[in-house]
């Protein structure tokens, strides 16, 4: 028995979102945070050191480190690509901006890979609108158009998204791949070679960047699917044939996987169930609430309205391939204790599964998503702008005062050129509010416009307006200038005891300072020190040999300052 689709969209509802205003809205979201901004604390310098050390050759390229200490995720082609950005670069352009590009690039392919897997899971037969009586209904091809710019629309809109993917860290890489084999597994019915190939480097690129147990759950759980969607017609035999022998060739890839992250030792089990109190519930519930926003009730939405398909004689692919994807990352999340860097690899197909309410969204439910992304983006849009004027002025004071016991010996800057793109920005974010509440009933993705433009306009605001403050808190550069004019006049050698690889990269990268690891017999004139909470030195420091000299305190964040010892 065929379940009636619930979608009902007519031609015009099936119209694209505008091309220029579509990639000009992608822009917008990446490039703020790659361009402009030092490596923030702790991950993001992290890796920034593992990549210098891999370019110097004093780590090995199997197995990355930072002087001597293995990384925490066992990831390997992330540094890689650093790295190899840093080879390849002309020696002018800053290492610390060269590393970015690649990993801009995987931002781009996540989005890319998330417009084509909607596209494709759209093409479906199961997903498609109903056909009316007298004609009207949209077409097959226009239809899924418009529902991958619901879905990219959607991912844009993810809260998040926006600073994990802007980081040059093995979670930007994980979810370039994850998206990648997403797209594969929703184009594999409709073409071959390139989903094929698609697949292939997607479960390779997510077990190289640390995730090989997603990976191997994402590929056996996708084979059982595909598999599981063949012609209910027996005697399509060619069909079945074909839809066997790629079943069989996931199969392979999956298991390659599994064997290639197990010889280079990528293939850990880190479970690490949450405790049964409401304090790690609480923590867990809230993480997926904000996290996903507002991508996640459209997803539930779409698991109630198309339930019945879930359970048809055929597999119903667009509902059933990125439930999994949703299921395996936060199950993972749940049962690993890796927090929001997993459940980052499931924004794609959640913002697939989002993209499939839109045609069955009630007027009143889509008047209540715009109301309230525009009270909610245009209060933060106001805040930032507020608190730049307290900084650039003083006033209003309590803003300034705010600043100023957050961020003590921040010196603010006025800068015409982010001045102008922000101010471009809020015009813009303006313009979308007005055109939103205009009479534009027709496309069913009118209600992700004002969400992907609130996220962008929020990002980009921070980006631009905040990012001196932004730099001056979440880096480490005024730490290490803080260190290094203790140690203008003397060698660059120091010695460290229990410093986070954070601020290990930061002083080797930005202080170009020669750290080593503290000896019996100390071989440097200087000693840093993570001190314990109450700023005291640890035990196992000789003070018949090291003498306190300072503590050098990091501005925003006291859990991030060091002792500075000087040898007697």
């Amino acid at each position: 028995m065929n379940i009636p689709t619930p979608a009902i969209v007519t031609q015009a509802g099936a119209r694209r979102f505008p091309r220029w205003a579509l990639l000009l809205l992608c822009v917008a979201y990446v490039l703020p945070g790659f361009v402009g901004r030092e490596a923030w604390k702790s991950e993001d310098m992290a890796a920034l050191g593992f990549m210098a050390e891999l370019v110097q050759g004093s780590s090995h390229w199997l197995s990355p480190t930072l002087m001597g200490i293995p990384t925490e995720n066992p990831a390997v082609l992330p540094y890689w690509l650093g790295a190899w950005a840093m080879q390849l670069a002309p020696a002018w352009v800053g290492a610390d901006f060269v590393v970015r590009i690649p990993f801009a690039l995987l931002m781009a392919l996540a989005m890319v890979a998330t417009w084509y897997g909607t596209y494709y899971l759209a093409r479906n037969p199961l997903a498609q609108p109903v056909a009316f009586a007298f004609g009207g209904e949209a077409l097959p091809a226009d239809y899924a158009r418009a529902m991958a710019d619901g879905g990219l629309l959607a991912f844009i809109a993810c809260l998040g998204l926006a600073q994990l993917s802007h980081e040059t860290t093995p979670a930007l890489a994980q979810l370039g791949f994850a998206a990648l084999f997403f797209y594969a597994m929703g184009a594999l019915p409709y073409r071959r070679h390139g989903p094929a190939m698609a697949a292939a480097l997607g479960l390779t690129g997510l077990s190289l960047s640390g995730a090989p147990s997603l990976a191997i759950l994402f590929g056996l759980g996708s084979t059982v699917l595909h598999f599981a969607d063949r012609p209910a017609d027996q005697q399509d035999t060619a069909r079945n044939r074909r839809i066997a022998r790629e079943s069989v060739g996931l199969l392979m890839v999956t298991l390659l996987t599994g064997v290639l992250a197990w010889t280079l030792d990528l293939l850990r089990w880190k479970l690490m169930l949450p405790r049964a109190d409401w304090s790690d519930w609480n923590g867990f519930i809230q993480l997926l609430v904000w996290f996903t926003w507002p991508a996640w009730p459209l997803a539930l939405w779409t698991l109630w309205r198309w339930r019945h398909q879930l359970f048809n004689r055929r597999i119903s692919r667009h509902i059933a391939l990125p439930t999994w994807f949703v299921t395996v990352c936060v199950v993972a999340t749940w049962a690993t204790g890796s927090s929001d860097r997993t459940l980052l690899l499931a924004l794609p197909a959640l913002a697939t599964l989002a993209a499939f309410a839109l045609p069955t969204l009630k007027r009143q439910v889509s008047a209540l998503i715009d109301w309230f992304t525009l009270l909610f983006f245009s209060g933060c849009a106001f805040t930032i702008w507020v608190v730049w004027i307290a900084m650039q002025t003083g006033y209003p004071a309590q803003p300034a005062a705010n600043v100023a016991r957050l961020a003590p010996g921040f010196v603010s800057s006025f800068s015409l050129f982010t001045y102008a793109v922000a101010m471009a920005a809020t015009v813009a974010w303006a313009g979308l509010v007005r055109w939103r509440v205009g009479r534009h009933r027709a496309a069913i993705w009118k209600s992700l416009v004002l969400p992907a433009g609130g996220a962008t306009l929020s990002w980009l605001l921070l980006m631009t307006l905040w990012m001196p403050l932004l730099n001056y808190a979440q880096s480490y550069s005024v730490l290490v200038q803080r260190t290094k004019l203790q140690l203008a006049t003397s060698s660059g050698c120091v010695e460290t005891l229990g410093l986070g690889l954070g601020q290990i990269a930061a002083f080797q990268f930005y202080g170009n300072l020669q750290l080593k690891t503290l000896q019996e017999t100390p071989t440097c004139p200087w000693l840093l020190v993570e001190p314990l909470p109450d700023m005291s030195a640890p035990a196992g420091i000789d003070t018949n040999v090291w003498t306190q000299q300072d503590v050098i305190q990091h501005p925003a964040n006291s859990g991030e300052s060091v002792l500075l010892f000087k040898q007697k």
